[in-house]
């Protein structure tokens, strides 16, 4: 059903500001795991901040999208570029997992990488919806594309709150790169859903 004009700009406004959140928290996400995640030598936290990162320029391509005239005449660069980003985020990540399976560095337990972790499952799951639904009222598969990545964060957020838990509570050193390498599995699944599109909102 077509959107009316003033409905699509209510519409439009509502994606400018679930963008400037998502980018908001997820420097701050990112800003902790990072950190964190190298004092600790976890290649599951750094692949978690690094995706933070991917999701703040996801979110700018979106913004940047819908700061033209037509959003529309930007959609397919805006989903390349979400695509890509992904890609990058997997590679990263899957190298560094192998490097640490493999024993180039050990990991530590980190009691703030789990609160970190328990902290997104809370708060994307939310973000991820609103996004979802305001971008497929507008017909926006870029505003989709970018729910996704929010929602993505809710999965990898619980996937490294499950191998940082199981390495502080069991000694495992190994779930930590395993929980790694099940975020790089599902950053290119994401990825390649986002380079093909969202048929519903093409």
């Amino acid at each position: 059903m077509p959107v009316d004009l003033d409905r699509r700009a209510v519409l439009t406004r509502r994606v400018r500001l679930l963008v400037a959140a998502t980018i908001t928290y997820n420097l701050v996400e990112a800003a902790v795991a990072l950190t964190e995640g190298v004092r600790v030598s976890s290649a599951a936290l750094i692949g978690f901040g690094l995706d933070s990162l991917v999701e703040v320029s996801s979110a700018a391509a979106v913004a940047w999208q819908f700061s033209a005239r037509d959003p529309e005449t930007r959609e397919k660069a805006t989903l390349r570029f979400i695509a890509f980003t992904f890609f990058a985020l997997a590679a990263y990540v899957a190298v560094d997992a192998i490097l640490t399976l493999a024993g180039w560095r050990e990991t530590q337990p980190s009691p703030l990488g789990i609160v970190v972790a328990a902290a997104s499952l809370a708060i994307m799951p939310a973000l991820s919806y609103a996004q979802r639904r305001t971008g497929r009222e507008l017909g926006s598969a870029s505003a989709v594309a970018d729910a996704k990545q929010t929602l993505l964060c809710t999965y990898l957020s619980a996937v490294l709150l499950g191998g940082l838990v199981l390495h502080a509570t069991t000694g495992w050193t190994w779930a930590d790169p395993v929980a790694a390498l099940g975020i790089a599995a599902l950053a290119v699944r994401e990825g390649v859903e986002a380079w093909r599109g969202d048929p519903c909102c093409g």
